[in-house]
């Protein structure tokens, strides 16, 4: 068993001491076959974990179904793996369809963001719809989870050294042999989508601009919870806004970026714009009618009261029932029969 593997020296142009970044936590063998668990996966993992608790936490303050709710993160990472594993594939179709036995191993990397959110809202929709919870408030509680999620889950970019940008000589500027090799290999591929690059420079760690960017994100739209909450949807819109507006600005800088066709367009960085867009317009024309008739709003759900079941009778109460109904109609039969008897005298 080895821990610690598969290590490489990165640099930061402006911090005097290097660093070790692993990708391989931990190598060992089992009845025969050799495993590795990589830091890529625990680190995601741990991000994953924090957003739950989060989400979780905020859940049981809003008093929602906490049953229900298992069943959306349930449903809704589901469908985020898939969704983010189907996007990347659409849009390296030109590899996938000569290679289909690779498309289910996601093990070997290839998931999209955008489309993991895209799957994991949808499966949301469909569970929260079936389950009767309200959506819009859930991915309230989503939006703010996501960005832990994100913030935390992009260091596994690091341990990877990939997902890197362009070529820098700012503060930030990052070195490693895996970067340098990467750089070497694609040359032609940046050629033919209108850039250039220099292995021997740094380069933007564009991971780490997305990471204290979805941090600085976090805080803002807990402090808009805590403090401007006026709407269910508001949250998720201002992470559409937040989000979106950092992701079309540093996908610009990236050199892994996934295009539309043979266009030098990047599929993230039009989606973010488009996200940006839409979500903006969507969040100004909700607060102006908000401004116009105000509506009181808690995102604490208020139970509702439900009549208690009435007791069903037991088979003695119900014959006693019909006995004594018989009863009283015998006599009121009686009764006519005597007054008809009176009126012939």
């Amino acid at each position: 068993m080895r821990f610690f593997t598969d290590g490489v020296e990165v640099v930061f142009t402006g911090i005097d001491h290097p660093f070790t970044a692993y990708s391989t936590f931990v190598e060992f063998s089992l009845f025969g076959h050799d495993f590795s668990i990589k830091f890529y996966g625990l680190i995601i993992a741990f991000g994953f974990l924090l957003a739950v608790l989060f989400g979780g936490r905020m859940a049981y303050k809003w008093k929602l179904d906490l049953n229900k709710m298992l069943d959306v993160l349930l449903f809704g990472t589901i469908g985020g793996i898939v969704g983010a594993r189907l996007y990347y594939v659409a849009f390296e179709w030109d590899y996938y369809s000569r290679h289909l036995s690779e498309i289910p191993q996601i093990w070997e990397g290839g998931l999209a963001i955008y489309g993991g959110l895209i799957g994991a809202i949808l499966a949301a929709f469909l569970t929260c719809r079936k389950n009767g919870l309200n959506f819009l408030k859930l991915m309230d509680l989503a939006g703010m989870s996501f960005l832990i999620g994100q913030g935390i889950g992009r260091w596994g970019n690091y341990a990877n050294q990939e997902a890197f940008g362009t070529n820098t000589t700012g503060f930030l500027g990052m070195s490693s042999d895996k970067v340098e090799h990467y750089i070497r290999t694609h040359e032609a591929e940046f050629s033919a989508r209108g850039f250039s690059m220099d292995p021997s420079l740094p380069v933007h760690p564009t991971f780490l601009y997305e990471s204290v960017w979805c941090i600085f994100s976090f805080f803002v739209l807990y402090l808009i919870c805590k403090k401007a909450y006026k709407f269910s949807g508001q949250l998720i819109l201002g992470y559409g806004i937040l989000y979106g507006a950092e992701r079309a600005v540093v996908e610009g800088l990236r050199t892994d970026s996934l295009y539309i066709g043979e266009t030098t367009l990047r599929v993230s960085q039009v989606l973010s714009m488009a996200l940006v867009a839409v979500c903006l317009a969507v969040l100004i024309w909700k607060l102006v009618k908000l401004h116009k008739n105000p509506v009181p709003f808690s995102p604490v759900e208020t139970p509702t009261e439900t009549p208690p079941a009435e007791k069903k009778p037991s088979r003695r109460a119900v014959r006693a029932e019909a006995k004594a109904a018989k009863a009283k109609l015998l006599e009121k039969q009686e009764g006519e029969t005597s007054d008809g008897d009176n009126l012939r005298r």
